[in-house]
């Protein structure tokens, strides 16, 4: 019980991973729940050497996956501090074709998976006084690309899940939000899938920040929003996308 506990979810590729490394280096004993097997073997391999790690594979989206392992959690930890629910999938299709059962299980892992884990771990995050929730949101909750429906619907969605949840458990658990914008992960998939991150100056220019995110800004913002100093936010969406979303986009002019 020396340390603060974090339980991220989508915890061993992307995003969640650097979370997952960076909330290790700060001190703090972590928990990880991730459905991808293969990854969650790579990332306990990793630091089989840190025993403030606790790694398990499973699907958020079903209460019976979650309450165990929230179990297991405080039985190995003995507190929560912070909840952070990383993951998330997409399905890009035309809504012409994509089957319902794929909205449905975008919006199971997204955002069921979302409610709950705050609802099982809300009453020890409670205990930390204030506790913590972070939910991934997405620039996508507010502007979309074609056939990304559910994913930009999941995180609309999550969206207005914060804001419920801040006034719901407030004061003693905090519930913010975090839309990342594009957010270049190629470096931080396990090994199978990993790759060297390429920009086009274009891609960089898109960005009034004059660059590609990466997951060290979303961490930093994690670290942020669950610092004692900042108990004064809750109910936010914090837009972490290089300025990308204000920026105002024209097609260029025709040559004549």
């Amino acid at each position: 019980m020396e340390h603060p506990v974090v339980v991220i979810t989508g915890g061993a590729n992307g995003i969640g991973r650097c979370l997952c490394e960076t909330y290790l280096a700060e001190g703090y004993d972590v928990a990880v729940l991730d459905q991808d097997e293969e990854a969650c073997a790579e990332l306990s391999a990793l630091f089989s050497d840190k025993r403030g790690l606790y790694v398990a594979s499973g699907d958020v989206s079903l209460e019976s996956v979650d309450q165990p392992f929230v179990d297991e959690v405080i039985h190995r930890f003995g507190r929560l501090d912070i909840l952070i629910h990383n993951a998330g999938i997409g399905h890009n299709a035309s809504i012409f074709e994509r089957p319902i059962e794929a909205f449905d299980r975008v919006m199971a892992v997204n955002v069921r998976g979302a409610y709950l884990m705050s609802a099982l771990c809300a009453p020890y995050l409670a205990m930390a006084d204030p506790g913590h929730i972070i939910l991934m949101a997405s620039t996508r909750a507010l502007m979309s690309e074609p056939n990304t429906e559910p994913y930009s619907a999941s995180k609309g969605a999550i969206l207005a899940l914060t804001h419920s949840l801040a006034v719901s458990l407030g004061p003693r658990v905090l519930v913010n939000a975090i839309s990342p914008g594009w957010i270049e992960v190629s470096d931080w998939q396990k090994e199978s899938r990993r790759k060297t991150p390429v920009h086009r100056e274009i891609d960089r220019l898109q960005h009034p920040a004059g660059r590609v995110g990466t997951p060290q800004d979303i961490a930093r913002a994690c670290l942020f929003l669950t610092a004692s100093q900042n108990s004064f936010i809750t109910g936010t969406n914090l837009v972490v996308d290089g300025g990308m979303t204000v920026k105002m986009m024209y097609a260029p002019d025709e040559e004549d």
